[in-house]
Parts: structure tokens; sequence; C-alpha cells
């Protein structure tokens, strides 16, 4: 199971994100550390355990409220040796960090009707998030229905589970696995525990983005070595 820590960015600080209200995201309350700084909260993950990538989401460029540009590019540089998958939304071109230890994630609550075709222009060198309230699709429909759009790397975003207790969303990411077998899908919301990425790759899904078990001891450094160390065949893809 290859599990990729989770940090949201709001006006400077790392938050806790909770079922998609991002205004009423507050400062990270962590385990592992007492810090919302950013390179705090890096520096204790890695303390946790050693791992090799992150996702992080700039929820000031989501929501038209600025951007974490400069901030990005200082952790890009610091943490070199680590690749990250970056959400910062819609940007041309993909992206705009001089360094290379990152990949775009294009989410589909940020595109429009017009954004779709330009995907096509990218040769797919991003990662796509398919958004999800709870079962409600976020953004154009044609990207949820046709893979002709997609890049080899999906990661199914059920907002409405992020930062609950509700468990991921099996029988979506189930559906999506086995009717697009040649992709490689990334759960995303809801995790609780290792129970749960156990139940994970029961259905074909060995990659999972994580924050609040993390934070919370839920997950712990002994079961991240168990997890982590369990190899499973994945398609070709940026993981």
């Amino acid at each position: 199971m290859n599990i990729i820590p989770v940090i949201d960015l709001k006006d400077g600080e790392v938050v806790h994100a909770r079922m998609g209200n991002r205004n009423q995201y507050r400062p990270v309350d962590s385990m592992l550390c007492q810090s919302s700084d950013i390179f705090d909260v890096i520096c204790a993950f890695l303390t946790l355990y050693p791992f090799k990538q992150f996702y992080i989401a700039d929820l000031n460029a989501l929501t038209g409220l600025g951007s974490h540009d400069n901030l990005l590019n200082k952790v890009l540089r610091l943490f070199n040796k680590i690749h990250f998958w970056i959400d910062a939304g819609l940007k041309s071109p993909l992206y705009f960090f001089p360094q290379k230890n990152y990949t775009p994630v294009i989410g589909s609550e940020s595109c429009k009707k017009q954004h779709v075709d330009f995907l096509k222009t990218t040769k797919k060198n991003f990662v796509l998030s398919l958004d999800f309230s709870i079962d409600k699709a976020i953004g154009p429909k044609i990207l949820f229905e046709n893979s002709e759009y997609w890049p080899q790397t999906i990661i199914i975003m059920t907002l409405g589970h992020v930062g609950s207790n509700n468990g991921p969303a099996i029988s979506q990411l189930q559906k999506y696995r086995e009717n697009n077998p040649n992709n490689t899908f990334v759960s995303a919301g809801g995790i609780r525990n290792s129970a749960d990425l156990s139940a994970l790759t029961k259905i074909g899904i060995h990659s999972a983005l994580v924050a609040t078990a993390l934070h919370n001891g839920a997950i712990t450094a002994q079961d991240l070595k168990k997890l982590q160390a369990k190899k499973y065949p994945e398609k070709r893809g940026i993981l």
C-alpha cells in the first residue's frame, strides 16, 4: 500500500480539512507536532515514516483567494528528494515551478467545459482528481465518463468524506477500478485506520491519500512499516 500524506494549505498554514467545508478549516491539531507550519508538518510526517511522496492542496488558489506559489517553491527546493503532487487549480502552462520534483494535479472541481479540450494538449503529464461532494460529481460530466481525457493516474476524491469518520468510498472506487482496469486509482477521503487501507487493497486500490488518521495516531509508524512493505503490482503511472 502506497500511503501519501496530505497537506492542505490555507492562508500560509496547514489546516485540518473536514468534509469540504473550506471556510471552516482551522490550523491542524496534530499528535505529530505542535505547529501548523508546512515545514514542521512535513518534517513530522518524515519522522513518523520516510515517505517519498506527498500531496499538497493550495486552498487559496483553489478558491481564487491568492496562492502559495512562493512557499511551495521553497518546499520543493528544501525537500528535493521527495516527489510532490500539487493541486493549485487549473493554471497554464502546466505548471509554474522551476523544480522537477512535482506533478500537477488537476481537479475536476477546477474545470469548466472550456477547459476539457485543453487537457488533451498537456500530454497527460498530470494527475486527474475526480471530485465528489458525497456521491455527486463536481465538474464537467464528460470528465467522469470519458477516459479519453484521463492520464494514467486518477484520484477519486470524495470531499464529503475528507476528515470525517465515514470510511473511504469503497463502492465508488470499486466501480471505477472494475470499469477501467488499465488505470491506476488512488483513494482520497475518509480513511480512518489500517483496516480501511486493507479493505482498499482487496478491491485493487493500492494507493491512498491520508491526513487525519496520521495526525490523530490511528495509523501508527508500525502500521506504516507493515503496509508500505507490502508491494502490489501497479500499472504504469506517476506513483
